[in-house]
């Protein structure tokens, strides 16, 4: 995919992941045991030959620039294309943040110019699947499409989703969900194929009518006026977009027919690489169910959870349907149910953290329980 270029967000939904993101960007969020959400899009571009790469930033980005280090674990650290990151106050001389996608693409415009590529691929980053780009291609000039939107079918379980109603193989409709629903619809996965001039074209028209949301006022407006072409993931696709889904769609991973098809699907999911030492398993461990990631030291019960690099589990401590971010502690005889604890929380000797499957406990990072 020579012809095609990538814009990725990193900042989406930061208000309903709550203390999540209060230290970062949703970006950078940790997913799976190592993994960052970016991860799943930068891999995916790259897997699909897109190298020329821009990532636009909102706020609490040093994470997200620590993780990326310019590229060089996706082979973007080139002379050629590779990976450009742009601060949130590139917009104008009054520095303000932009305040919607409309917004952050029209201040990239230059960037966007410059590039040689002929389409932009727009998505945002807290999307977790493992799609080969070159089939979306294909499918977007089969089409004959002026855009063609990533959809899934997936029940709304929170609102704000973008929902898409097809008919002949077009987007008749587009509405937000306002309430969740128990039933499968065509949910939107807020990745867009398109061509660059006519995207430069659209953002530059609604911006001089100071209009920012991409999909209300520039795809809603334009129904029936330019060629919508949904195309369907049908392989596991997971969006994180408050904490209930956050906490749902890592539990997700546990099953392997799920992380078979997110991390062994069309291609290898890449991220920063760390040196450490494998986990030991001491004397009073016992794991099931559980993702385990490297220098974890398990001397207690882990159980239907997923614990991220260099956690301690000692003795007699339980952890049952929980996420232990990097450097967590669970020390003698702890337990932790249905908890997110975030980077270096340590719940101390006896203490008990118990949340519930729909509404599980966010401990913040740094805090000792």
């Amino acid at each position: 995919m020579n012809g095609v270029m990538g814009v990725i967000f990193a900042s989406d939904n930061e208000n309903k992941l709550n203390e999540l993101t209060i230290h970062r960007t949703t970006a950078s969020l940790p997913f799976c045991g190592r993994y960052r959400l970016i991860d799943f899009t930068l891999s995916n571009f790259v897997n699909s030959g897109i190298t020329q790469i821009g990532i636009v930033t909102r706020s609490n980005y040093s994470s997200l620039m620590d993780h990326i280090r310019m590229g060089r674990d996706w082979d973007l650290n080139r002379k050629n294309g590779g990976l450009s990151v742009f601060p949130p106050f590139v917009l104008n001389s009054s520095r303000e943040m932009y305040k919607g996608k409309i917004e952050a693409i029209y201040s990239i415009q230059g960037f966007i110019r410059r590039s040689p590529e002929e389409y932009v691929l727009l998505s945002n980053s807290n999307i977790a699947m493992n799609i080969d780009f070159d089939e979306v291609m294909a499918a977007h000039l089969a089409a004959k499409a002026d855009v063609t939107m990533l959809v899934h079918k997936a029940k709304t379980t929170t609102s704000r989703r973008l929902v898409v109603e097809t008919q002949d193989g077009e987007v008749k409709d587009l509405y937000i969900s306002v309430t969740p629903s128990s039933e499968d619809k065509l949910l939107g996965l807020n990745v867009y194929l398109i061509k660059k001039d006519l995207l430069l074209s659209l953002v530059e028209h609604e911006y001089a009518r100071g209009h920012v949301d991409f999909e209300k006022d520039i795809l809603m407006k334009q129904l029936g006026s330019i060629k919508m072409h949904p195309y369907l993931v049908k392989h596991h696709a997971a969006i994180v977009d408050d904490v209930r889904t956050y906490y749902n769609e890592s539990m997700k991973v546990l099953d392997p027919a799920v992380r078979e098809e997110l991390f062994y699907g069309d291609s290898i999911i890449y991220t920063k690489v760390k040196d450490s030492v494998p986990t030991l398993y001491k004397e009073n461990a016992c794991v099931k169910n559980s993702l385990i990631a490297d220098g974890c030291e398990i001397d207690g019960l882990v159980e239907n959870s997923i614990l991220f690099r260099g956690v301690k589990v000692e003795k007699g401590a339980e952890v049952r349907n929980s996420i232990i971010m990097e450097d967590g502690k669970v020390m003698e005889n702890g337990s932790v149910c249905y908890a997110i604890t975030d980077k270096n929380v340590t719940v101390t000797a006896g203490r008990t953290i118990s949340g519930y499957e729909s509404y599980p406990v966010v401990i913040v990072k740094d805090k000792t329980v």
